[in-house]
């Protein structure tokens, strides 16, 4: 009998972007409208469904950038942090396995080594946004039923076109900046996933490809691959606040996946450098924009 997987990540009739894609990929799972800020709702949808695994995908990241989170501080804590301790405590309450999908935007820079930070390393949320990511880690862990997984990724990137995609946020922009970051690959993240899933690993993990690049770079790479007309001016990060291109400080992270590699060593070979998996999922993305798409 296969394991029924219930996914938070429907709000207003629209289904979020990761939940979406988890849908499609993982068996016998189903997308649940539910207003996670209301603990009851959570219980009864648990009740209903009685699922054997529960995945958060849901949260509020704001449009057209985490700044509108700052602005709207009281949604975005309801959703992100609150939201997330809602489901925490149901799932308690009734023993579920669960899986949080949280962020890499909770750290700034490169690690106390600079190697990356490790998933014990102190959090230093840099924006509004990053702290209710952070608070939401922490409201699951106080629950303390030890049967929670939390994931972990960093500037999602996919072959196919979405407004979530970071490929398409990076085309909208005409200054894009230089800071390494680590980035998530979504068929990476959608195999690893499951592989943790299956495992019913517990704890914290962070999945993203080795290494780092930098937004102007996957630019460059897009020009290179996709469409050799596309401009953009690739900027610093301070001239980047200079401009007033945001408000709030933007996560620019390392994360070390050290933990992962040795935990699922079976798929170390989908753990290709980040510059490697960025084109090979360039590549995949000219093919789906279709013949005609330069």
């Amino acid at each position: 009998m296969k394991d029924k997987i219930l996914i938070f990540g429907a709000f207003q009739g629209e289904t979020g972007w990761l939940a979406g894609k988890l849908k499609k990929y993982l068996k016998n799972s189903m997308i649940l409208e539910t207003d996670i800020t209301d603990l009851q709702k959570v219980r009864t949808a648990l009740h209903v469904e009685n699922p054997d695994i529960v995945i958060n995908a849901a949260g509020i990241t704001g449009r057209p950038n985490i700044d509108w989170c700052r602005d709207h501080a009281k949604e975005t804590i309801s959703v992100n942090a609150a939201g997330a301790f809602n489901i925490a405590l149901a799932c308690a309450e009734k023993d579920i396995y669960w899986v949080h999908l949280s962020s890499g935007c909770i750290f700034q820079g490169y690690g106390p080594d600079n190697k990356g930070f490790k998933e014990t390393d102190k959090p230093n949320p840099p924006s509004f946004y990053s702290w209710t990511k952070y608070w939401a880690e922490q409201a699951i862990q106080s629950v303390q039923n030890n049967r929670a997984l939390i994931i972990r990724l960093r500037l999602p990137i996919d072959s196919k076109s979405h407004p979530r995609n970071l490929i398409d946020k990076l085309i909208k922009y005409p200054e894009v900046w230089n800071l390494q970051n680590s980035i998530t690959s979504i068929p990476v993240f959608l195999s690893i996933t499951e592989t943790l899933i299956n495992k019913r690993e517990t704890g914290i993990f962070h999945v993203v490809n080795p290494g780092t690049i930098s937004p102007s770079k996957i630019m460059k790479i897009y020009q290179e691959i996709v469409d050799p007309t596309h401009q953009f001016t690739e900027i610093t990060e301070e001239q980047f606040h200079e401009k007033g291109l945001a408000t709030e400080i933007r996560s620019n992270c390392s994360l070390d996946i050290t933990k992962l590699s040795k935990k699922l060593a079976e798929q170390k070979h989908l753990l290709l450098p980040v510059e490697s998996e960025v084109r090979k999922i360039m590549e995949e993305y000219k093919k789906n924009l279709g013949p005609g798409s330069q």
